[in-house]
């Protein structure tokens, strides 16, 4: 875990207090992970490095917490490029960025620092090298969302075309001649995208895939430690951004294991009302929610309940990335 967002301990056991009881399964792998870490330590690192004000362009992850914490450190979040003012450091989010960003950040001189997920920047060399293949590519992904957009923005307009659902591949029409190939977004259902690809292999037997899928080990993992407690719990919390996919997904995997789930980002949010009746309750947090928040969330489950604690672990994750260059001396 990053060090401005601290992984405490597991609480202590509790004296009995007369509070109903609640038995808490919290999942594991959770909350943030290598290229978070990173992207996060990026921004602290440029702060030290250039001095404060450090620009960042969109959210560098998306979670409120994580950026609220990061401008009080110096970080300013722009929207767009033309808001960094001459001379003064970017950092691009972790989500990724169209080729023109960085390219027109050159042309004007900024220093820029890359944060984007070297497991995304994985899929913006696949797009580019299919490309130069003579390949147009169907990319499986969420309209709109920052990683698409960059990674669209990696190949020239018209290259690629997005695909969300099972109907989008029945609409697709290329001649049987057509060099095709796919990639995905990394934050993406595990099942929801197998079953995707499955329909893409199926109406273009000649189409071409990445040799290791595209979705990241962290979205895979954290969905995977879900479906370990989702069948244990009448309900599900998952910490995370409205905006966050990887997050949002979480949600879907609890509520198709059989269990009621709601997206929380911060523990205020939480409405008693929702643990009547529930005597077994799961927790997690998407890849940009810092452990902080889930004991945040723990703490305030034991104002109205006896909490037991069981951890459940599906994996232990050892990935770290390495620094931007700049930053390394």
């Amino acid at each position: 875990m990053n060090a401005s967002f601290p992984d405490s301990a597991a609480s202590a056991t509790l004296p009995e207090t007369g509070l109903p009881p609640l038995h808490l399964l919290i999942a594991a792998p959770r909350g943030f992970c290598a290229g978070v870490d990173r992207a996060i330590e990026i921004v602290e690192r440029a702060i030290e490095r250039y001095g404060a004000p450090v620009y960042v362009r969109h959210e560098i992850v998306h979670n409120r917490f994580v950026v609220d914490t990061l401008k009080a450190k110096g970080a300013v979040f722009v929207e767009e490029l033309d808001e960094v003012p001459d001379g003064k450091p970017v950092v691009f989010s972790a989500h990724g960025v169209p080729k023109v960003v960085p390219m027109a950040a050159t042309e004007r001189g900024l220093d820029w620092l890359d944060a984007t997920c070297p497991l995304v920047s994985k899929v913006h060399r696949q797009a580019e090298r299919k490309v130069e293949a003579g390949r147009h590519i169907l990319f499986v992904g969420h309209k709109g969302h920052p990683e698409v957009i960059g990674t669209m923005g990696q190949v020239p307009e018209g290259a690629m075309t997005l695909v969300e659902t099972m109907e989008d591949v029945a609409r697709l029409d290329f001649p049987a001649d057509q060099r095709l190939a796919f990639l995905t977004q990394t934050t993406l259902s595990v099942d929801d995208t197998a079953e995707i690809i499955a329909a893409l292999k199926a109406r273009f037997p000649s189409i071409v895939g990445p040799r290791a899928e595209d979705i990241c080990y962290a979205t895979s993992n954290r969905q995977a430690a879900v479906k370990a407690i989702a069948p244990r719990c009448q309900l599900v919390l998952v910490i995370g951004a409205p905006n966050s996919s990887n997050s949002l997904r979480l949600v879907e995997v609890a509520e198709r294991e059989g269990s009621k789930a709601r997206l929380i980002q911060r523990a205020t949010e939480i409405d008693p009302a929702w643990l009547e009746g529930v005597t077994s309750l799961g927790l997690t947090a998407g890849a940009s929610a810092p452990e902080v928040l889930v004991r945040e969330v723990v703490a305030k489950l034991g104002t109205w309940r006896q909490v037991h604690e069981e951890p459940v672990t599906t994996t232990e994750e050892h990935m770290v990335f390495k620094l931007p260059r700049q930053l390394m001396s």
